[in-house]
Formats: C-alpha cells, structure tokens, sequence
C-alpha cells in the first residue's frame, strides 16, 4: 500500500471557505480579548487562546461544547487560585504544588465531564501568579464570550482537524 505525503489538508479545497472564516473569526475573538483584558496576563491568555482554537477548528469535538469549556475553564481557575494559596518556596516545590494543582485539575474535569485541555494552562497560570479578581473576572469573561460567539457560529463551522 503506497502512501502519499501532503502539505496541506486533502479537506482544504472543498472548504476552503470554512478554514478562512473560521480563522478570522478566532482572530477577531482574540483580538477582542487581548484589547478589553488589556493583557492582564499573558500566562491566563495564552490559555484562552488554545481555547479559542479548540472552539473553532474543532467545534464538533466534545472539549468544545458550552459544557467542557465553561467547566472546564472554571475548574481550571479555582483550582490554580486554591494552589496559589500553599506555600512554596524553592524550586522543587513549586513543580510539585504545580503538577498536584494541574493533576487535580485534570481529575475533577474527567470526573465531571468537563474535559477541557487549555483549563490545565489556566490552572497553572493561576498557580504561578496568584489569584487576583482582575484576572478570574477577564478569564470569566472570554470564557463566555467565546462561548456565545461559538454557539451563535456553531451551524456555519466545520472540524478542520
């Protein structure tokens, strides 16, 4: 059986229109965050950035639903704010108080059905700068956001992946 190498995706020509739109639109939704949260920290946004991608080149996937997302994302904040909280003050500790924080994170989403990768990205920038309502009110607030931006694109997207 031969196998043939490609370059781009063998789905990019029959939707082609699907990839563009998509793309901007996860564009335009980054943008957005990025000039209302005035970039309170990259850590958190990189973290809704991988959020974004999920939504839109996978739409369809199960990480993307309203469910995974939001749960996912919120777990993912509270358990990077209550981890924040234990002390750790060498080096050794913070990567245990960061994998414990991220591993339990991981177990309440599973355990939830909420399983939402980029919420371990949350987490642990929660856990590296510390709890501040600025930052959960902006990470609140994409989160929704790109909730209803998906859910209101939901029938025009296509899994590209």
């Amino acid at each position: 059986m031969k196998r043939t190498f490609h370059i781009l995706d063998q789905k990019f020509k029959p939707y082609w229109k699907n990839y563009l739109f998509q793309t901007l639109c996860a564009t335009i939704f980054i943008s957005l965050i990025l000039l209302f949260s005035q970039m309170v920290d990259m850590i958190i946004i990189a973290s809704i950035g991988a959020s974004t991608f999920v939504l839109f080149a996978m739409p369809k996937y199960p990480q993307a639903r309203d469910r995974n997302l939001i749960g996912g994302q919120l777990i993912g904040l509270i358990c990077g704010s209550v981890f924040s909280l234990v002390p750790h003050s060498s080096f050794y500790s913070d990567v245990m108080v960061d994998a414990l924080a991220v591993g339990l994170t991981f177990f309440i989403m599973v355990l939830t059905e909420t399983e939402h990768p980029p919420a371990a990205g949350t987490t642990l920038g929660m856990v590296v700068i510390g709890f501040s309502f600025e930052i959960a009110i902006s990470v609140i607030a994409s989160v929704m956001l790109l909730s209803l931006i998906h859910r209101c694109f939901r029938r025009f997207l296509i899994d590209l992946v």
